[in-house]
């Protein structure tokens, strides 16, 4: 029974790793893993930004080249920092314990980190670091509050901060203007993101569609196979469909003389 009950706490784990985010819904993001471009340029984000503390380690360097149309020689001069072969799994140089004493807990590996918590979460979480004097790295992040890493891509964004701004009033869905001078209705929200101008070398949109890109990479790294499953799936009910019915022509044939 203590077995049982055991199993299933960590069964609930993940679960209850989400509710740190409870309250604050993820935006929405459309992934299109059959862009290659928008992958490329994820995958060049992840190894420049990213693999500094987190590895790839179920992901190696070749398999990432191949499916991504990127040379194994374009792959190694720009893609590879540890001097690992194109064969390697992409792991990195960082020593767990050092890592531990750094950061406080080793830093994830991010192979599958879209299946455990799905591309809206990711592209979300990315985006909403803000800064905070009273954490270590003196930031937080609406997605996931006391959050323990700093924030990697402020150069990009640039510095966020959180605080009151006036925003437009929205009724089922719907932007509320004054009837009478068409002025649209607005009022004062707290707790809102706003980014200090000329802080990031990218803007708004470019940064967002940056973040869109190495969400669609990771979506990538976490089901490599996805399209290829798509595709066999659609083959298998085409032949189950057409297997069906000469099966009940034949059903037929053979109970036609039952009754």
């Amino acid at each position: 029974m203590k077995k049982q009950f055991a199993a299933l706490v960590l069964a609930l784990l993940p679960v209850l790793g989400f509710a740190n985010s409870e309250g604050f819904h993820p935006d929405s993001v459309d992934i299109d893993l059959t862009d290659k471009a928008a992958m490329q340029d994820g995958a060049r984000t992840f190894a420049n930004y990213c693999m500094g503390c987190h590895s790839a380690k179920f992901q190696r360097y070749e398999r990432v080249a191949h499916d991504l149309g990127i040379s194994e020689e374009l792959m190694l001069n720009n893609l590879v920092f540890t001097g690992a072969k194109i064969g390697d799994h992409m792991s990195i140089g960082m020593q767990p314990q050092d890592a531990k004493t750094w950061f406080g807990a080793a830093p994830p590996d991010l192979t599958l980190v879209a299946r455990v918590r799905g591309a809206d979460w990711l592209y979300t979480y990315l985006r909403t670091f803000y800064e905070d004097s009273k954490r270590p790295w003196g930031v937080n992040n609406k997605m996931f509050p006391n959050v323990g890493m700093p924030n990697v891509l402020v150069g990009l964004q640039g510095r966020q901060v959180i605080g009151c701004k006036q925003i437009q009033v929205v009724e089922d869905g719907k932007k509320q203007y004054d009837p009478l001078t068409g002025a649209p209705l607005t009022h004062e929200a707290c707790d809102q993101l706003t980014i200090v101008p000329k802080t990031g070398s990218l803007t708004e949109e470019q940064f967002n569609e940056k973040v869109k890109n190495l969400v669609t990479f990771l979506s990538y790294s976490a089901n490599p196979v996805k399209l290829e499953s798509q595709r066999i799936g659609t083959y298998v009910l085409l032949y189950l469909a057409f297997f069906f019915v000469f099966a009940y022509l034949l059903k037929r044939e053979y109970w036609k003389d039952v009754h």
